[in-house]
């Protein structure tokens, strides 16, 4: 699933390409493109400008000249596309937004949103405060100008919970799936199954500046792609997977001491740490 780093770097595409022009066509070609809980039809958007684009941790949103913003989880497959208008469809593209351009351009394009595995959505959302309303119940993530360092790492020491755990909850802190967390607990040499009340503040701290080390670095390379779920709106993949240390290296020697990192199952899926530099 496309985790903060991932859903930024597309935001950064879609700024680049669709701020102040405005959405002229709305077509949606599957119903699970759109949330049950979005107030209306995504045709809503159709004639709206498109004034910013905003996330929190994995949600993205388009703020319009009208008092609802369009909402999208790229769920696990999720992709954003920016296409000529007359190239041929993609097998999985869900919905598509004809947006006006600029008049000197040689090729009419659109945005399309495209989703294999049909868990992404979008949907039309009121504004709660300063982000849509769908919104209103995920916590800041660690790049939100406004996240409370001290009051999360208080918030983290009252959960009887495996710290990995505690960092994929959202409504702790947003952003974080399980390749960076996994990445960030090998930072900060903690075991995954560690319990979250467990480690002092000072360890916490280090979590937060390795995931903030971490997802950084991820930003700077285009975030991971380790197959073509995930591209950014011009279709090009994240080379990220190449600077992981952990995560998915399950044999392969720790970086830092040269242990083999092991894998473990963890709530459904895997998690990967050094024995040796992540002692529990």
């Amino acid at each position: 699933m496309p985790e903060l780093p991932e859903v930024e770097t597309v935001r950064l595409g879609l700024e680049r390409w669709c701020l102040g022009k405005k959405i002229i066509g709305v077509e949606v070609l599957h119903p699970r493109a759109t949330n049950p809980r979005s107030l209306g039809a995504l045709d809503y958007v159709q004639g709206a400008k498109i004034e910013n684009i905003g996330r929190r941790g994995k949600f993205l949103w388009f703020e319009l000249d009208r008092p609802l913003a369009l909402v999208a989880h790229l769920g696990m497959s999720g992709q954003f596309r920016v296409h000529s208008i007359k190239s041929a469809d993609e097998k999985h593209l869900r919905t598509r937004f004809t947006i006006s351009h600029n008049i000197l351009a040689r090729k009419r394009q659109e945005l399309r949103f495209i989703d294999q595995r049909t868990f992404g959505w979008l949907a039309i959302s009121e504004f709660s405060g300063e982000v849509p309303e769908l919104v209103s119940g995920i916590a800041r993530d660690i790049f939100d100008p406004n996240f409370e360092r001290v009051e999360v790492i208080a918030k983290f020491r009252t959960k009887k919970t495996e710290i990995k755990r505690a960092l994929l909850d959202q409504n702790l802190m947003s952003g974080v799936g399980n390749i960076y967390a996994d990445e960030s607990l090998w930072r900060a040499k903690i075991h995954p199954e560690s319990l979250a009340c467990g480690l002092s503040s000072r360890k916490i701290n280090s979590l937060l500046n390795a995931a903030t080390s971490v997802m950084s670095q991820a930003l700077v390379e285009g975030g991971t792609s380790f197959d073509s779920l995930y591209t950014n709106v011009t279709g090009e993949s994240g080379y990220s997977e190449q600077s992981l240390s952990a995560y998915g290296r399950e044999g392969e020697p720790c970086p830092r001491c040269g242990r083999q990192i092991r894998r473990i199952r963890f709530a459904n899926r895997s998690s990967h740490f050094c024995p040796n530099c992540q002692r529990k």
